[in-house]
This record gives structure tokens, sequence and C-alpha cells, in this order.
């Protein structure tokens, strides 16, 4: 009813200045929906946008005499991280969180060397937020006094200082199959939280039971079935949770390409995990024949 009553009443010069205003005045109001609809608050584990970094940031990297390079907040305070938190949510509720308070800055500043595409927030049991470092939830311990304690490592053997240069994590869940099925440690129907390695984002690896030390078996040369099982390429070993014996990780060389060892077996990803955080389906596949690895794992046979 606009357009028709300034088309009857200005000339046609004056028309079209008045429909280019009016179609600015759109432009300008679509964009500034969009921006109102990106800047929503997020669900689990979606990206958090912090602010520009500053000298003050709400994390930071710190250097620690133990274990180097770790994530700490502005007051320089430890943050940490827990194995059981395999997917994207906090397992750690009730009493857990008064040991474990959760860390969470609205208006999150990164330090230098931190990368904003880390970093999302979740939304907890009771609603409210928390944020995540590379999928893993982040968290205070009660028991350090002071800036720099890391008291809290290795607590349980599930709590682990959080750090930027992590080769690989470790997860405690439920395996579970791509056929639905529930696993235990020996590969049999059942209940079980299992302890496993993981890539530094929390992708569950596999070995493969037909392989031998350093030998990976399964690969082709033409790569045509690396999308079924990819190797982890990974030919520097950086840091290891404490838990594990960092000497034995190591790298091999697959016609060109590096790829993770543990305890001498080759590391591979499961296509069908999807490259999400938590999933552990490659299980099924023969049960048994493509098993998850831990601390407790046998060292492979030799050729």
């Amino acid at each position: 009813m606009i357009v028709e009553f300034y088309s009857l009443n200005l000339h046609n010069t004056e028309k079209n200045n008045m429909k280019n205003k009016l179609i600015k005045s759109s432009s300008i109001l679509v964009l500034a929906l969009v921006i109102g609809l990106t800047s929503c608050s997020k669900d689990n584990n979606t990206p958090y946008v912090p602010q520009p970094s500053a000298s003050n940031a709400s994390i930071q990297l710190a250097n620690n005499d133990k274990f180097g390079s770790i994530l700490t907040d502005k007051n320089g305070r430890t943050l940490y991280s827990f194995a059981v938190d395999a997917a994207d949510n906090s397992n750690c509720n009730g009493n857990c969180s008064i040991t474990w308070p959760v860390f969470f800055d609205a208006n999150l500043t990164l330090g230098t060397g931190l990368k904003q595409s880390d970093f999302g927030v979740i939304t907890r049991d009771d609603n409210s937020k928390q944020i995540t470092y590379k999928g893993w939830p982040l968290y205070y311990y009660s028991g350090d006094g002071k800036a720099g304690d890391i008291n809290g490592d290795g607590v349980g053997k599930t709590w682990f200082v959080s750090k930027p240069d992590y080769t690989v994590m470790l997860a405690n869940q439920q395996l579970v199959g791509a056929d639905g099925v529930s696993y235990d440690s020996h590969y049999k129907p059942g209940k079980e939280v299992v302890q496993y390695i993981t890539d530094d984002y929390g992708r569950t690896l596999y070995s493969f039971i037909l392989d031998k030390a350093n030998t990976n078996n399964f690969t082709k040369a033409d790569f045509s079935n690396d999308h079924v099982w990819p190797i982890d390429q990974v030919s520097k070993i950086l840091n290891v949770p404490s838990i594990l014996d960092k000497s034995k990780f190591g790298s091999i060389n697959v016609f060109g390409k590096p790829q993770l060892t543990f305890n001498g077996w080759p590391m591979y990803f499961y296509e069908d995990d999807n490259g999400i955080k938590g999933n552990n389906k490659g299980v099924s596949d023969g049960p048994g024949a493509w098993p998850v690895e831990n601390a407790t794992t046998i060292a492979a046979p030799a050729n």
C-alpha cells in the first residue's frame, strides 16, 4: 500500500528514488535478521565465537614445569578435561561438579596461541553453560589452591590437565557397535565402561588384529580402502595423557604417508564413526577384529 500511495502522488524520478530507499531499507532489515540468527545461543557442542584476544584473556596458555604448555584461566588457574566426557556432553554433575567446578565465560577471550575453532559451548543437564576445548568440557579442580597447581591431573585415571599439544587423549565409555549392540572389553555383548585411546579431538582410534609390529597389513598401496579404515596420519608424537607411556607411541611410513602406532599397533579411524567424538561403531566390524587400545594393550606381535 505504501508503494501504491507514492506511485499516485510522485513524479517518475521521485518514485524511483523512493523505491531505491525502500530496497535499501529492506536490505538493512534482512542483514539485521541474519546477524540476529547467527548470534543466537548455541546447542551442544556448537562452535563458540570468542571475543578478540586480550592480554588478560579468559583462557591462556601457561608454561608448567611438569606438563609444559597448559590451559589456564586469566588468573592462572589450571583447566582440566574428563575422560568420561567421551561424547559432546558433561558427565560430571551433582557432587562431582562441586569437586570439579565447570568453566564458563559468556564473554570468552583467547590468549596467544589458541584457535577460535577449537572452542565450543554445551548446555549441561541443569541448563547451565560450559566451555569446551577440542570437544572436551573444561573444569577447575577444587584441590588446586593457587595459580599453577596441577593436583587434579591423573585423578581416577580419568582427569587430565588440558593441553594444546596432546597427540592422543583417553575416553571412558560404553562400546556400541554399528549394529547397535553394546560390547564389553572382550568384544562380547555386554555393559561395561571401557577406557580407550582417541585422537586429541576425542575421535576413536582402533588397531587391526592382522597387523604386525609396526606393519600395516590392511591399507592398499593405492589407498583404495583407506576411506573405510583411514590411517591416523601422525608423524610426530608431542604429548599424551599422563597415565600413558609416551615411549610406546611411534609413527611408521605407509606407502608414503605417516601412521600413528601404539605399542607397535598401527592406528586407524573408522568411516562410520563420521569423525564424531564418542562414536566407537567400529568394534562390531567382526567383533574383536578392530579393537580399541589402552594402557593395558599387549604389544603387537613381530613379523
